[in-house]
């Protein structure tokens, strides 16, 4: 150990010690992203060697695969003090941030220091027994009304016994099972806990994230979702056609003919005053629906405010006004209620606070209404600013078509647009739902496609950046270079600068190092997402990143590869003790 201090201080002066830059310096970017020194100048020599024996370990599938019993196992035998200390110089040290909003500022700061803004989330997560989690979720999922199966592709919005437990063949996402609506009250009290760590840490540069799962009961989302879907296809009956029915100019009289002698009834007429024109001359038939609205969505936290007698349009064949709800009771109705009042008492407090919101995307049976009330939000709440940012996942075949027509109603409504785009969480089980159940695979055919889709949908979002349509902004969440690559391709072929605010990028804490930190010294604006929380209480997290990170083994290997190199470097050049001291300023 002497003689390795001795080789700090008397290091040979043609070795290169790691050096601090200016304050207002920048490093060139290498985009191959091969630089050991550039990835990791923000870590203790003790934490590459962490992290390599980590990912080594990942590497190893009968461990990733009984992670959780090994654990378990471990814990027992040595106790809980112990076991603690094991998993702070390990799993918990590499990929979670500290217990509480004390113990995770060290971690913020440096992070800051080299260049990475942080997005922070406690991690906490149940763990549940598959019985009692597929118990809670069929319980949670069926109104007291009753369920009405449906055909088609319908048939998805509706709970299915051997896909209620969610967590089923995901590893990169948390799932949050419905108990009762203190549970949802107490998931709430744990986000504003996170805006204010995001308020007092990052300096107003942090995020925060959340799922809409976490604040309500998921039947609810999942009527939402199908009612949306039944709104889109009345709407595309009346358009006379397919596609994006935005890009469908109507007038009045167009109803008129389409509801034919039944305009004349009393209930159609009244239905047809509520129609209004957005600024482009097109027509809603009441502001909401994300393709034409068709619901009093703007006045959905209202008390008096009845979704069961809300979602009503006429028949064409009759006239007479049909639901497009199934069945709710009026003990669901508040409940839904409080979801959204939750929801709205989150974005208000971080509004307040000056903390962005980002809303997680979830399984495709849920994203309907998520998205539906993310962009009510944005509506709201993204007049001046960003606010609220929504999560869109690549791997689903409309995901293009979605984010064309949200970008069309926040130029027509006029509210800045923020996105995360992600490839997603959930696409094996969102296969494996499909072919059980019966209804269209919603997933891309495979990796390739899920990256054309990716990068297709980047390309439209980055190219009407310079149109001055409407203010975007857009996090690219990917942990693949050649994303990266095209996104900072584009960034330069639409004259967009890093300073400029417009796109991001976001890597997960403990993994991609070597693309997070060489984008922050380069002045890019990059996230680390961290987690934080008591040890034991985060195990289900360090689970799910163990068995993430065997799926990446390829990726694994480079950063592997890059942590040895690094480590040798400074063994060799007396730099085993090099302190990690950063002057970077984040965008």
């Amino acid at each position: 150990m002497a003689l390795l201090r001795r080789l700090v201080v008397n290091a040979p002066r043609n070795v290169r010690v790691l050096s601090t830059p200016s304050p207002a310096s920048r490093d060139e970017l290498d985009l191959t992203f091969n630089s050991p020194k550039d990835a990791f100048k923000s870590k203790k020599t003790s934490e590459l060697v962490r992290a390599y024996f980590v990912y080594q370990i990942c590497s190893v599938n009968w461990l990733v695969e009984n992670n959780d019993m090994l654990m378990k196992r471990l814990r027992q035998v040595v106790g809980q003090r112990f076991f603690e200390a094991i998993m702070k110089a390990t799993f918990y040290g590499q990929f979670v941030a500290g217990e509480d909003q004390n113990k995770i500022r060290p971690t913020i700061e440096r992070l800051r220091s080299f260049g990475v803004k942080s997005i922070l989330d406690y991690s906490v997560e149940e763990d549940l027994s598959q019985e009692e989690a597929e118990k809670r979720e069929v319980s949670a999922s069926i109104s007291a009304c009753g369920d009405m199966q449906e055909e088609g592709q319908l048939k998805q919005y509706h709970v299915e016994q051997r896909f209620a437990d969610r967590r089923y063949k995901v590893t990169s996402a948390r799932t949050y099972f419905y108990l009762n609506e203190a549970s949802c009250e107490k998931n709430m009290e744990a986000f504003l806990r996170s805006i204010d760590a995001v308020a007092g840490i990052t300096k107003s540069t942090g995020l925060m994230a959340i799922k809409l799962t976490a604040l309500g009961r998921p039947q609810l989302l999942l009527q939402l979702s199908e009612v949306i879907m039944r709104a889109r296809n009345y709407m595309q009956q009346i358009a006379g056609g397919t596609g994006n029915v935005l890009t469908h100019h109507k007038t009045i009289e167009d109803f008129q003919r389409y509801f034919g002698d039944h305009s004349t009834k009393p209930e159609v007429q009244q239905f047809m005053k509520k129609i209004t024109s957005d600024k482009e001359g097109v027509l809603h038939l009441f502001p909401w629906d994300r393709i034409v609205h068709l619901f009093p969505w703007s006045n959905i936290l209202d008390e008096d405010m009845n979704l069961s007698e809300s979602f009503r349009v006429p028949d064409p064949k009759t006239g007479q006004m049909r639901r497009l709800i199934s069945q709710i009771s009026t003990k669901e109705e508040e409940m839904f209620r409080n979801m959204l009042r939750r929801l709205n008492h989150i974005i208000q407090v971080a509004n307040e606070a000056d903390v962005r919101v980002m809303i997680d995307a979830e399984q495709t049976y849920f994203q309907p209404a998520i998205s539906r009330i993310c962009l009510e939000m944005m509506r709201r709440y993204n007049k001046d600013k960003f606010l609220v940012f929504n999560t869109y996942q690549t791997y689903l075949k409309n995901t293009y078509n979605e984010i064309v027509t949200d970008l069309e109603q926040a130029h027509r409504q006029n509210f800045f647009w923020g996105a995360k785009l992600v490839r997603g969480a959930y696409i094996e089980q969102e296969r494996a739902r499909a072919a059980a159940m019966g209804y269209e695979d919603p997933t891309c055919e495979n990796v390739d496609a899920t990256t054309a889709s990716f990068h297709k949908c980047l390309k439209e979002i980055l190219s009407r950046v310079k149109s001055g349509k409407t203010g975007l902004g857009i996090m690219v969440a990917s942990h693949n270079e050649d994303t990266v690559r095209y996104a900072i391709q584009l960034m330069k072929e639409h004259n967009i600068k890093p300073e400029d605010k417009v796109v991001c990028f976001g890597q997960l804490l403990g993994m991609c190092d070597h693309i997070t930190f060489p984008l922050g010294q380069a002045g890019y604006s990059v996230y680390k997402y961290v987690p934080y929380g008591p040890v034991v209480e985060v195990l289900p997290y360090l689970s799910r990143r163990a068995n993430e990170n065997r799926g990446f083994l390829k990726k694994i290997k480079k950063e592997k590869k890059l942590l040895l190199k690094e480590i040798v470097r400074r063994v060799v050049s007396g730099q085993m003790f090099y302190k990690p001291i950063g002057n970077y300023t984040p965008v």
